[in-house]
């Protein structure tokens, strides 16, 4: 029986996917269930799985290339199977796209970086090295010899993530994508949704914004005894998560959405954190953050975001938040605001925990101050309740002791 391979939707915002490797080729046997191919989405890489046992007959979309949702991929038959019909309907295969591949590092390059001498030539081959199209494609961005990066896919052969986690040869050196100016740069599938989402949320939702500054001294003293206590890192992050969450279920309304002419609330609380990466951000979701303890938030979200920053997320991982929190201050950010992540109903944005010089009666002395501050939307959250939810926020990162006796 004949099983066409198509290209399936592996995440909500998904349209098209790139072909990361075939797992399986022309002539293998496969199986129902056999991952055949890795996927790259929009979030994250997937597997496919093969929905048809046979012979893998035909691949259509070779590794490095593009191809829409419900694109004809391959085509899984018998070895005695006439499949010239299915394959007449197929459109052209697609070519691996070097320049689509390449764009999504430099893309996310700060302009004004310095740049760096070039590395010395390594010393000549001989052979072929072994790597997959797309992984040639990314090492001919970012300027790194395939001769100096070790392979961990079948028989030495170098795969993306052995390009994303290739380390400089010299120690404290850096390699910098270089932007040509005046260059074109097709827009990775990640920032093509990403545009979608901000433009949609922000020409949409009438967003108006509340900062408040936070007394930090507290908080950084506990994060120094966790530290001491359980060997524990908890983050300035994971203290503002959790005191989101106490938030949330104090003021329902920051936690619901706008559903036509109703106001939905939601049940739970899940709250996504937004995640850097090369080409764009991801929000891996903390579900139920209002019923877990301290040191379970800082486990959960450095898992998350580390693989997130893997691109190995499941699309339940980074789908269902209901509030999102951005931090820019470990990058120095002192002040920002943030778009919301529809269909939420606001975002809060987290600058830098800073020393500074503060009026204390009479006297000036050194204290730690943050600024967080809140995007709402103002169908959903009015002026008031923003300032509430707010206070509350502070109340319980500037007595953090309340944190722990939830």
């Amino acid at each position: 029986m004949i099983t066409k391979v198509v290209l399936g939707k592996l995440s909500p915002t998904m349209e098209e996917g790139t072909i990361v490797k075939w797992l399986k080729s022309e002539g293998d046997p496969v199986r129902v269930g056999d991952i055949v191919a890795e996927i790259e989405t929009d979030k994250a890489n997937m597997e496919m799985e093969a929905l048809g046992a046979g012979i893998l007959r035909k691949i259509l979309a070779p590794a490095g290339s593009k191809a829409p949702v419900g694109a004809l991929i391959g085509v899984i038959a018998e070895p005695d199977e006439d499949i010239a019909g299915v394959l007449s309907q197929a459109p052209p295969a697609p070519e691996p796209s070097a320049t689509v591949a390449a764009a999504s590092p430099i893309a996310a390059a700060p302009a004004a970086m310095p740049e760096l001498a070039p590395e010395p030539a390594p010393a000549p081959t001989t052979g072929r090295v072994k790597a997959s199209p797309l992984a040639r494609a990314m090492a001919a961005a970012r300027q790194v010899s395939l001769a100096t990066v070790m392979g961990s896919g079948p028989n030495g052969r170098i795969i993306k993530r052995d390009i994303e986690s290739h380390a400089p040869s010299r120690p404290g050196s850096r390699r910098t994508p270089t932007i040509t100016p005046g260059e074109r740069i097709p827009l990775s599938e990640m920032r093509k949704v990403i545009a979608r989402r901000l433009s949609e949320s922000f020409f949409t939702a009438p967003h108006f914004f509340a900062t408040v500054e936070i007394d930090m001294e507290a908080a950084m003293a506990l994060r120094e005894q966790v530290a001491r206590a359980r060997d524990v890192k908890v983050s300035v992050n994971d203290l503002v998560l959790m005191a989101c969450a106490q938030a949330l279920r104090a003021f329902p309304m920051v936690n619901a959405r706008l559903e036509g002419d109703y106001f939905a609330t939601q049940a739970d609380v899940h709250i996504g954190m937004a995640v850097a990466l090369e080409d764009g951000l991801i929000v891996p979701v903390i579900r139920n953050v209002d019923r877990k303890g301290l040191l379970d938030i800082a486990r959960e979200a450095k898992d998350l975001a580390t693989r997130a920053r893997e691109r190995k997320l499941h699309p339940e991982e980074y789908t269902g938040s209901t509030f999102t929190v951005s931090n820019l201050g470990m990058l120095g950010v002192t002040h920002f605001t943030a778009i919301i992540n529809p269909p939420e109903s606001a975002i809060l944005a987290v600058g830098a925990v800073r020393r500074v010089p503060v009026v204390d009666g009479d006297s000036v002395r050194p204290g730690q101050r943050m600024y967080v501050t809140m995007s709402c939307d103002h169908r959903v959250v009015d002026g008031a309740l923003a300032a509430q939810f707010l206070q509350d926020v502070r109340r319980s990162l500037e007595n953090p002791v309340s944190l722990l006796l939830e």
